[in-house]
């Protein structure tokens, strides 16, 4: 904890806003999308998706391949406490439907959908874009894999594929078939560890085009997350990132100049 306040700490410190920009593609989606406050039809479907799993006090044993939690001590977790301290923020769902809306990705891949309130956030948000992007969505553990299915359901949300997989055996087995899907925007929300997270970001690197978004969860969550998203930054392929502090957004557009941004959202 300490740690993660130090970095935030210094975040502030190195962080600017949109006047501060001088990049044309960087300026319009931080005007456009990361300060866009109107309100949206689709955030109350987030609240009420997120309402009804805070009410749910059921408890699952949970499978974590991950970095583990720094909430929980057990394995056997109630779904209203793991939406509450686990899942991805309401407003952080909000900017992750706006980037969705925004890029319009045709495909979409997420590592990591524990009840799946991000995968709700990118499956609207490709349908307000109007794609309706297809959502193949990884998790480790079996128990909250069937709480995202029923609630994505419920919610009419069928644009998303879920698969049960360790991600870095689903990640190696597509790349040695030579026939792996083409991702628009990818969400890395899984293992939150330096070894893992350069390890997907190798076995995509062969998905991407000039126009691909990749987002990266916690990128200061350790001092060896920060050293992975530091290695991500200096990749000869990347050319724009932009730190939010909760996530890192990386870019390969071929056009831009290499330039790295840290901006308050």
């Amino acid at each position: 904890m300490l740690f993660q306040i130090k970095s935030y700490l210094k975040f502030l410190w190195h962080s600017k806003n949109e006047h501060a920009v001088h990049s044309p593609f960087v300026f319009t989606l931080i005007t456009k999308c990361f300060y866009d406050r109107k309100p949206k039809p689709e955030y109350l479907v987030l609240k009420e998706y997120r309402q009804t799993l805070l009410e749910n006090r059921n408890t699952i044993e949970v499978t974590d391949f991950g970095a583990g939690s720094k909430v929980f001590k057990s394995n056997k977790r109630e779904i209203s406490r793991i939406a509450k301290t686990a899942g991805i923020t309401q407003n952080r769902a909000e900017l992750l439907f706006r980037v969705t809306a925004y890029f319009q990705p045709d495909t979409i891949l997420e590592i990591g959908t524990s009840l799946g309130l991000a995968t709700a956030s990118l499956a609207l948000g490709s349908q307000n874009a109007g794609s309706k992007a297809q959502i193949t969505t990884l998790e480790g553990c079996p128990e909250t894999t069937k709480i995202a299915q029923e609630q994505l359901e419920k919610f009419g949300l069928t644009n998303v594929n879920s698969v049960v997989t360790e991600f870095s055996i689903y990640l190696e087995k597509e790349d040695a078939s030579r026939n792996r899907e083409h991702f628009s925007l990818i969400y890395f929300d899984g293992n939150h560890q330096k070894q893992a997270t350069l390890g997907y970001f190798d076995l995509l690197l062969p998905t991407i085009t000039n126009d691909s978004v990749w987002v990266f969860d916690d990128i200061h969550w350790s001092p060896a997350m920060e050293d992975a998203w530091e290695t991500i930054k200096k990749h000869p392929k990347v050319t724009v990132t932009i730190d939010t502090f909760q996530w890192g957004f990386v870019f390969f557009r071929q056009e831009q100049p290499k330039e790295h941004f840290i901006i308050r959202v």
